[in-house]
């Protein structure tokens, strides 16, 4: 089912969360708040959206952790329903696709509904307050294709970065609706 986010609350302040990569390696949110924010991105394994991104999606947040912005993934889907999301196959993807970003597991989906994550992928770009600045599209083209006319997402974040505020103008990001638990 395909979901558009809703708009930017600006100033919405995120809510700290400690989660494992597929290693058991952990992260936590607070800890990864840096001088020129962080990226939070809800994304998943199967989505037919995040995989049309994929390899764009490792360049852009290649160029923004070059530039000092950290960047984590949070995968909420239920993967005990959707094997393709399980914590093994994150690897494998993440392996494809070159990224070099933190791939988390939100096994009992308290980061998604925290942060009331809609589909995948869905882009939280927090100043280094973490305060909400950035929820909309990866680019202004259909997710990622060739003729994609703005990176949205890259330069929000350079704004972000640079101001500590995002764009004003934000276009939603649309996908597939995050699989929870019954």
């Amino acid at each position: 089912m395909l979901l558009d986010t809703p708009v930017c609350d600006f100033g919405w302040q995120a809510p700290d969360f400690t989660l494992s990569d597929p290693n058991g390696e952990t992260f936590t949110m607070s800890e990864c708040l840096g001088d020129k924010g962080l990226l939070v991105m809800f994304i998943c394994n199967h989505c037919p959206y995040v995989q049309t991104i994929g390899n764009r999606l490792a360049a852009d947040t290649q160029t923004l952790m070059a530039e000092g912005v950290n960047v984590l993934a949070v995968m909420s889907n239920d993967y005990r329903d959707y094997a393709e999301d399980s914590p093994e196959n994150m690897l494998k993807y993440a392996a494809k696709y070159g990224w070099t970003f933190p791939y988390l597991v939100d096994a009992d989906q308290s980061v998604g509904k925290a942060y009331g994550a809609v589909c995948t992928p869905d882009f939280f770009g927090f100043n280094k307050d973490g305060a909400l600045q950035y929820r909309g599209r990866l680019d202004d083209g259909t997710m990622g294709q060739p003729d994609a006319q703005t990176p949205e997402l890259l330069n929000a974040m350079r704004q972000v970065a640079a101001t500590g505020r995002g764009p004003e103008k934000q276009v939603a990001s649309m996908g597939c609706s995050i699989k929870w638990s019954s």
